[in-house]
């Protein structure tokens, strides 16, 4: 699976890294100089979680600033037999 936000769509990007030599300007130099250019990738954070999408708990991929604003809806940590409505039915059918 590609490493991309299931809300937001943040994926992996490229750029640059510079390399400098020199002395700066303001502290008596003639300027830095860039020596080196080499790719790099940005990565975004990244985590798998359980969400609740389209009413069902599913396994997505999602940046950390999505968790972080709310985006991602988790699913109820445990699931009983019966819930307080199922119990009450039960009890008026016996």
């Amino acid at each position: 699976m590609p490493r991309v936000c299931h809300f937001t769509g943040r994926k992996t990007s490229s750029g640059r890294s510079l390399r400098y030599r020199g002395k700066a300007k303001y502290l008596g130099g003639v300027g830095k100089k860039i020596t080196g250019k080499t790719k790099r990738k940005f990565k975004p954070n990244i985590q798998t979680v359980t969400a609740m999408v389209d009413g069902a708990p599913k396994r997505i991929k999602v940046s950390a600033k999505a968790i972080k604003s709310g985006l991602v809806v988790k699913p109820m940590k445990r699931k009983y037999a019966y819930t307080a409505k199922q119990k009450a039915a039960a009890e008026a059918e016996a």
